[in-house]
């Protein structure tokens, strides 16, 4: 997959302590930059995921999720 170049500023502070991964714990600035894009991206997604779960109504997603299964339990095989 191609990468696109994007040039980013960083606090002098927060580069030094970037640098000290790179070499032990990635091989590159790039690698270490997009890993934590990744996983920042991923834990936005998670609470924006659970956010939106939480307004849902417990008791009406049940009665939705039961809705004519009490018509066709006779029908479904025994395990």
């Amino acid at each position: 997959m191609r990468s696109a170049k994007v040039a980013i500023s960083l606090d002098p502070r927060l580069l030094k302590r970037l640098d000290r991964l790179v070499g032990s714990v990635f091989e590159s600035r790039s690698e270490a930059i997009q890993t934590a894009i990744e996983e920042k991206l991923s834990r936005l997604h998670q609470t924006d995921l659970a956010r939106e779960c939480s307004k849902l109504d417990k008791h009406f997603e049940q009665a939705l999720a039961d809705e004519g299964l009490s018509d066709e339990i006779d029908e479904w095989p025994e395990y």
